[in-house]
């Protein structure tokens, strides 16, 4: 799951990047409205965490201008400025969550899988395919009854293939989920961590399709 975080505090913006990366999540993180016009725009978010004091402007403001264009993208404002009124007003711009400064990183990491699980279109917090259950929560899962562990790249690589069983995941579209921005590219680490998940789930649980990517085997 790929973050746009909009923070221009350097402090919050580490902790933010690092802490919900332990959680699953990979991030962009800008500082400003312009930045984040950017980025929107370039594309492969699944949600926006949005701080509302920005440099150029209120996150409020860019928000509601997003909601104009008919960007549907689930969007978390994250702020110091935490009264009802406040919050009422964040929720009736377009905001899908308010949560206010000093927040708890586990409640955010929760808060932030519910409104991208409603985007989806899903109710329980599983996902579920030919037997296995991937819990984004743990970053773990059972198959068939048995446990299983992930490597952070091997669960962001799981997750997306399951957001949408039977799709075809080029490798570009999997790299964009692995690293952000300002990351070199390594060469085959899609296929490294391919092959670690076919050594945990079975070597045909995840088909290869020559010349465009990866998808899960029909149960």
């Amino acid at each position: 799951m790929r973050l746009l975080i909009v923070e221009d505090d350097p402090v919050l913006q580490d902790g933010l990047r690092v802490g919900l990366g332990l959680a699953g999540f990979s991030s962009e993180v800008v500082e400003s409205l312009a930045d984040a016009r950017a980025a929107l725009a370039a594309g492969g978010f699944d949600g926006v965490v949005l701080d509302v004091m920005l440099p150029d402007g209120s996150g409020l403001d860019l928000l509601a201008e997003w909601r104009a264009a008919g960007v549907a993208l689930p969007v978390l404002v994250l702020t110091a400025r935490d009264q009802v009124a406040e919050r009422i007003a964040g929720l009736d711009r377009g905001a899908d969550d308010y949560l206010g400064k000093p927040f708890d990183l586990e409640e955010l990491a929760a808060r932030l899988r519910a409104i991208l699980r409603r985007a989806e279109g899903r109710a329980a917090p599983a996902l579920e395919w030919n037997g296995l259950i991937l819990d984004p929560a743990r970053m773990a899962g059972r198959l068939r009854g048995e446990a299983l562990g992930f490597s952070h790249r091997e669960f962001t690589i799981l997750h997306a293939l399951m957001e949408r069983p039977g799709a075809i995941l080029g490798k570009p579209a999997l790299e964009e989920r692995l690293y952000g921005w300002q990351e070199e590219v390594e060469s085959n680490t899609v296929e490294v961590h391919i092959h670690k998940l076919r050594g945990k789930l079975g070597a045909a649980f995840i088909e290869t399709v020559r010349g465009a990517g990866y998808r899960l085997a029909a149960p």
